[in-house]
């Protein structure tokens, strides 16, 4: 084996470790985990067996400050009809979509009444979530009355279990219910929201001047 053929196997084995150890590092919020992301990685993983992927659930400000210092090569975010986008990202909509009402299929219809409303923190702000919840679903007028208490929870996830175990009903894109392994199998459903025309949108970001690889 010559010098050059050594340099050449060389260059190879370091090729081919390169291909084997790519990663593309995605930052997430939990709202597009089951029903988007996970089909989305699968297929993925299909066209680009070579490529690892890693996929890190965070709160938005933690993503977008990933995305900012190098952490994450792609950040998937939500934003409101109407939110300034953060200078610093170029950004992609994939989705839009509504809030609504998560609740078991056996809730009475006359929304979350004092049995508990929950809410996973994120662009929704806590306040106007229990407003929604209050107003959801135009109970009778004498039984309009918020929910005695409410609960913030660390992520969309969790607010749909705690749905699927008893607590009365959660706010959340519909995107984010529709499609889950719960709503699927019937243990969790959704229900409009009275008077609301709010856009939630689902983004793509990466930072300014930093091309992701092809895959």
């Amino acid at each position: 084996m010559t010098v050059l053929d050594a340099v050449d196997r060389l260059r190879g084995a370091a090729g081919d470790q390169h291909r084997v150890s790519r990663m593309v590092r995605l930052g997430t919020v939990n709202t597009a985990t089951v029903p988007l992301l996970i089909p989305t990685v699968r297929e993925f993983r299909s066209a680009h067996p070579a490529t690892q992927v890693e996929v890190v659930g965070a709160q938005q400000a933690d993503v977008q400050h990933g995305l900012l210092e190098g952490a994450f090569d792609l950040g998937l975010v939500n934003h409101l009809r109407g939110d300034d986008i953060p200078p610093g990202f170029d950004t992609t909509e994939l989705l839009r979509g509504r809030p609504v009402a998560c609740v078991r299929p056996d809730s009475p219809p006359g929304g979350p009444g004092r049995d508990g409303c929950g809410q996973p923190p994120g662009r929704t702000p806590h306040r106007d979530a229990v407003r929604l919840c209050h107003a959801s679903l135009r109970p009778p007028a004498p039984a309009r009355q918020g929910p005695s208490f409410s609960y913030s929870t660390d992520g969309t996830e969790m607010g749909k279990l705690m749905v699927a175990e008893g607590l009365r009903a959660t706010v959340l894109p519909d995107f984010s219910v529709i499609g889950d392994p719960l709503e699927r199998r019937g243990t969790i459903t959704v229900r409009p929201l009275a008077e609301d025309g709010t856009d939630v949108l689902l983004v793509l970001q990466h930072r300014h001047a930093v091309s992701p690889g092809r895959a």
